[in-house]
C-alpha cells in the first residue's frame, strides 16, 4: 500500500503545484477563487494520505476543519460576487 500512497501523493503535491500558478497568474479574480478553493481541497487529501500513512486519526480531524475553512471562504466569496463586489469608493 505505501506505493500507492506514495503516487497519490506525488499527484496532490504536483496537482498544489498547478493550482499554485493558476493562483498567481489567474487572469481574473473568480480563477483566482477557484485556484484557492481547489487549493485547499488538495491540501486536505494530503492531509487524509499522511493520515493514513501515519495511522493517526487525529489528522482526520485537521483535515475536517480545513475542508470546513475553504468551505466558509468559498462562500464568502459567494456572498461578495452576489452584492456586486468592489465598488467604486
Amino acid at each position: 500500500m505505501t506505493p500507492v500512497l506514495s503516487i497519490c501523493l506525488l499527484a496532490l503535491t504536483a496537482g498544489l503545484g498547478l493550482a499554485l500558478v493558476r493562483l498567481v497568474r489567474g487572469p481574473s479574480l473568480p480563477d483566482r477563487v477557484v485556484a484557492l478553493e481547489l487549493f485547499s481541497t488538495m491540501v486536505v487529501g494530503i492531509i487524509g494520505i499522511v493520515a493514513i500513512a501515519a495511522e493517526e486519526a487525529l489528522l482526520l480531524d485537521v483535515a475536517i476543519v480545513m475542508a470546513l475553512m475553504g468551505f466558509m471562504a468559498t462562500i464568502g466569496f459567494a456572498r461578495f460576487v452576489e452584492r456586486g463586489g468592489q465598488g467604486d469608493d
